[in-house]
Formats: structure tokens, sequence, C-alpha cells
């Protein structure tokens, strides 16, 4: 009965040989975007002090000069890209923007605005490297060599890139499974947690099919192929990632979707505003200070500044609040998900199972406590989690436990020991009752099994004597983080897991969801997860497991549970729970529903600034002091607005007025 539930809590068994993957993650300064934008950024700090105290102009001019170069050449050369393609974008236009602002004058400005670009870019490499860095570290999952048997009888490890379908493998106890197959002989227990999500593992025997990257237990399994490596289930959950990580639609902040006409309009407006004024006879003197006015008061500095703060305030006050959102496109796209789905196992339960029941059978003469202690007791040298759950239940209540004798562990079956000189059998209750005399206990089990408990019955001297109840532990928040999710979204969430379906719908009945998806494998998340999207709706997934990832990674948006989550789950995820608080999850929902607010009222606020200088400076004759105080004026106001939300009232409560 003993297994391996985690190879991060638990070492392998003796005599296995499994060392940890190498940790497949690019270095941040190995990216040249990153690079620049440090190196941008150093610059800019050097030169600020110096020319806020208006230090000479000799030795901060040459820094800024150094942060225009260092920061803008790599975005001024996409611009000149794109412009040869026959588009013009913002990059281009804010290294213009910039040198305008240095043309009149305003270093400082140019220089803010090229920093702000270079460490959007960087960020924006940063994560495409990490996403490429976590589906290579999902191949670590799979066995690079197998046991193949020969018909002969003789072994061969070979590579599992080089099995065949129908080959038999030899799958020794702590080894992970080499292919996808069909158990031949042999019985164990599996650890499927990174295909199914199933909290305890699941008995093979023959006859059963198991997964290439499952963890065996302490029992041998002779398994045919069943799957050609490249097909197999992990092989398919790569496949997913990358997928859908290609094909997700760009996503692009609120401003940057009316980029491409702004900054035409920008240029044919300044150009027009310099030539026209040519053409009817104005001077060069005249028509080149106005034109460069109107260039400085148009630029959309405050416009990229209404987007950037709210997001980044957002993003720092969730990061207080251990929620980790890797972007401000992620920040800005969570609030406007209308669809949940949660996973079971980690996500809405704490992944670790625990007892729950407690039935001692009549005329055993057994309370709960002694009960317990005899169970404890006899499970206490197993490795299994059901037997850690029944002996840290015991530790618990500070019960002794007796020394055992003669205990062997039956994979698949149960355990059995000698505790005060009485034989116990702890195990499956279809093994210990199968004839008509069991028919009381049997319901006692059924009403566990009813309740989505996992049963374990008890036997002393070959007579029944107790039933035990094992779950997983709901967490406490979930039922009001479900409510307040259902508040925000107008939708019940949905329960996706891989788990068993009476399991499953016990949960949801507890913490009120009502729609459950249950028993599925990865590409059956991916696939329901599509399936509401084509039907319009923004979809929200939170989960912690490899076999989530592609979920996370297909949907609109995607939350992963920090503190048990896999390597992939964590990458691929938009953002992040550290602490594994669940409510933080309609309150980060909430405080990005906030930015965006703020982020259209700082829209508004730019826009009227931009079109009354603009207004005065073809109308009238704005002077230049004048339009660069009213454009930077309108800089500051956006500004500060965004910032609110690094206060901590700005943190919303998961309470009743949350929506």
């Amino acid at each position: 009965m003993s297994s391996v539930l985690d190879q991060r809590r638990s070492a392998p068994p003796a005599g296995a040989s499994r060392p940890a993957p190498p940790r497949r993650r690019t270095r941040l300064l190995a990216l040249p975007e990153a690079r620049w934008a440090l190196a941008a950024l150093v610059l800019f700090l050097l030169a600020l002090p110096v020319h806020l105290l208006d230090g000479p102009t000799w030795l901060w001019g040459p820094l800024f000069a150094a942060t225009y170069v260092t920061g803008g050449w790599e975005p001024g050369r996409e611009g000149l890209k794109a412009l040869k393609d026959k588009t013009l974008d913002v990059d281009l236009l804010m290294v213009v923007a910039a040198l305008g602002a240095a043309a009149i004058g305003q270093v400082l400005d140019g220089a803010l605005l090229i920093v702000i670009f270079a460490t959007s870019g960087a960020l924006e490499a940063v994560a495409t490297a990490r996403t490429a860095d976590s589906v290579r570290g999902l191949l670590d999952l799979a066995p690079t060599t197998a046991t193949r048997l020969l018909p002969g009888g003789t072994e061969e490890t070979v590579g599992t890139e080089h099995l065949a379908v129908g080959d038999t493998i030899l799958v020794r106890p702590g080894e992970r499974v080499g292919a996808d197959g069909q158990v031949l002989d042999g019985a164990s227990d599996v650890d499927q947690a990174t295909v199914t999500g199933e909290p305890l593992p699941v008995a093979k025997q023959a006859g059963d099919e198991v997964f290439a990257g499952t963890v065996n237990g302490t029992g041998a399994l002779r398994v045919r192929v069943g799957r050609d490596p490249s097909d197999s289930v992990i092989a398919r959950i790569v496949a997913m990632v990358e997928e859908a990580s290609e094909t997700k639609a760009p996503t692009q902040l609120f401003i940057e979707k009316i980029e491409q006409r702004y900054s035409i309009g920008m240029v044919v407006a300044t150009l027009a505003v310099f030539a026209v004024p040519l053409a009817f006879g104005d001077t060069l003197d005249s028509a080149l200070p106005r034109a460069m006015t109107f260039m400085i008061v148009a630029s959309p500095c405050a416009v990229v500044l209404s987007t950037m703060p709210p997001l980044l305030a957002a993003i720092a006050n969730a990061g207080r609040r251990g929620v980790l959102a890797k972007s401000a496109v992620v920040m800005e796209r969570l609030g406007r998900i209308d669809t949940v789905a949660l996973d079971k196992t980690g996500t809405l339960t704490e992944g670790t199972p625990y007892v729950t029941d407690l039935c001692p059978l009549p005329g055993s003469g057994l309370d709960e406590t002694t009960l317990l202690a005899l169970a404890a007791s006899a499970e206490h040298p197993s490795e299994h989690p059901l037997a850690r759950a029944v002996v840290a239940a015991a530790r618990e209540r500070g019960l002794p436990l007796s020394d055992v004798e003669d205990f062997t562990s039956t994979p698949g079956q149960g355990v059995t020991a000698t505790v005060d000189g009485h034989a116990v059998t702890i195990g499956a209750p279809a093994r210990l009752l199968d004839d008509a005399a069991h028919e009381p206990h049997r319901e006692v089990v059924a009403g566990l099994e009813e309740a989505g408990r996992t049963a374990a019955v008890v036997l002393r001297d070959g007579v029944p004597v107790g039933v035990l109840g094992v779950a997983d532990r709901l967490r406490p928040d979930a039922a009001a983080t479900v409510a307040a999710l259902t508040r925000l979204t107008g939708r019940t969430p949905i329960l996706l897991t891989g788990d068993n379906e009476r399991a499953a719908k016990h949960l949801a009945a507890e913490v009120g969801i009502t729609e459950v998806r249950a028993g599925l494998l990865p590409q059956d998340k991916v696939a329901a997860v599509k399936e509401w999207e084509a039907r319009g709706r923004r979809v929200l997934v939170v989960g912690d497991g490899v076999n989530d990832a592609p979920a996370l990674a297909a949907a609109h948006s995607g939350i992963a549970m920090g503190k048990a989550g896999s390597d992939l789950s964590l990458e691929t995820a938009d953002a992040v729970v550290v602490r594994d608080e669940l409510a933080t999850i309609p309150s980060v929902v909430q405080l990005s529903r906030t930015a965006r607010r703020l982020v259209i009222q700082n829209l508004v606020v730019a826009g009227t600034f931009i079109a009354l200088l603009v207004a005065w400076d073809l109308i009238g004759a704005l002077p230049l002091p004048l339009g660069v105080a009213g454009h930077e004026g309108s800089t500051v106001i956006v500004g500060l607005n965004g910032l609110r939300l690094l206060r901590e009232t700005a943190w919303p409560r998961l309470t009743e007025d949350t929506a």
C-alpha cells in the first residue's frame, strides 16, 4: 500500500536512483532586452539627481544621452522594421516623441519615456522566456530510459523514445512509468497526481491503464506499451501548452489597441501643422516652433501614463497580499473575466488527506480513540498517504502507538501487522467485506463513500472492528471564495477535476458549486475551456498541478496556487497566489476592475488636456513653456490618480459588498 504521493515531500524508496532533474530556467540577464532595460534604468537613476539639483550639464547630459541610446535603440529598430512593412507602431512614436522632447529642452521627460518602454519590452521578453522554460521542464517528468523485457526473459535498458507499441517494460518500485500502457502483471499503488490530480495513489493491477511520468509505489509492474512515447499523455500536455501559448490571442493593453491610428494621426497632423502654414506664406521660424509645440502637447506621454500607473500600483498592492500578477496586461485581463473554472485537489482543497470519520463497529468493544490508536499503530511503518493521515490524526490527539511485529504491505490491498498480540489488517472494503455476513458493515462504508470519503476497514483477528473515513481537507475560505466569485461574475464557478465524480460532487455541494466536470484528463480540461470561450466567455482557470497547465495556458486568464503548485503551472499561469489564500482571488479580480476604471478616468483626463492644448496651439499661439506645463501637468495628474491603488484601503475585502 506504500507509494510516493509527491516527490517533493518524500524521499524515494531505498535503492531507487532518481536524481532530481536539472532546473531549466533562462537567467534574467541572459535576455538582451533585460540587459538594455537595466542599463537604461541605471543611467537614468544616475542622471536624475544631478539634473534635479541643477548640476552641471556636462555631467547629466551624457548620462541622459546614454539612457536614450541604451533604452531606445531596440524599440527604435523594431519601429523602423514595422515602418518598412508599412506599419507605424507606438514604439517608434515614443522614440520620436522622446527625441522631440529632448530637442526643445525636455530631456528628463524623454528619458523617462524611454525607460518606461524599455522596461515594458524587457518584462514581455522575460514572460516569453519563462513560458518556454516551463514547457521544456515538463519533459523532465517523463523518464528518459525504461527497462524493456525481451522474449527470452532478459532485460535491456533503452531510451523511452525507442519504445514501440506492444513492447513490455518492467517498472520497479519508486520508478516513473516509462510509457502509457496496460498492466500485464503485478500490483502496486501509482501516484497519478501529475496527470489526473487525484490526491491519493491509485491501486493498479493486471488490466489497468498507467500513464508515462506517473510514480510507481512499492510493487513491481510489467506494462505493455499502448502508445508511442511521442503520443503519451505527458507529451500531449507539452504539445497543448505550446499550442495554447502560440495560438492564444495576442494580449494588448487598453491604449495599445488604438496605437496604430493614433501614431499615424499624430505624425500626419504634426507634418500638416508644419507644412500648411509654410504653404500659405508663414516663416520657418514661426512654423517650426508651432509644429514642435504641437508634437509635444499631442504626444501620448499622459496617455501612456494613464494606463501604466493604475495597473502597476494594482500589481504592487496585490503583491503585498501574496498575489503575483506577471504583467500589466495580466492585471488588466483579470478584471474582464466572466466565468471561473476551479480545480479541486490543491485548489479548493489543501491536497493532503486527513481522517474525517472514525466508526467503531457494534460489538467491537472499541471507541473512536482506541480504534484510531489501533489503526495508527498498524499503519505507522507504511509510507502510503492514507497511512500518514491516520498516524497524523493519532498524534494530533496525543495517542501512544504500540510496537508492531510482522508488518507487511500488499500494493493495492492494504497492510497487515501484529499489534499487542492481535493480527490487524487495514485495507479496501471491497476486499475485506466480501460475504453476506458483512452487509451491516458495508452500509457504514456506503454512507462514508456517499459523503465523498475514502473508506478503509480495520480487522482485528479477522473480525471487522471499525471503518475509517479519509478525505482531502477543504480550504477554510473555499465557500466564501466561491460565493464572492459568483457575485463578481454573475455565474457560479465550475469545478474541473480529474478526481472521481462522487467525491467531486460532494465537495462541490459543500462550497456551493452546481456544475461539476469530473474524471478529466488535461486535454478534457482544455476542451471545456475552449468550449466556453467559443461561446464568448472570458474564462479564469485556477489550478495547481501539471494536469492544469494546458487549461491555464488556454484560458483567458490563469491563476496558480503557489505553495503546492507544479513548476509548469506556476510558469504557465498569468498570476500566482503565493500563500495559497484562496480568498485573494476574488479580491484581485475586483482590484483589476478598479484599476480598469481608473485607466478610463485617466484617459478621459489625458484626452481632454491634449484636445484643449492642441486646439489652443492650432487656433491661437500657445507659448511653448505653457504647452509643456500643460502637458506635464496632465501627466502628473493621471500618474497620481493611478497611484491611489497603492493604498492599503484599495485592496478589496472578501465581504458581501465586494461585488
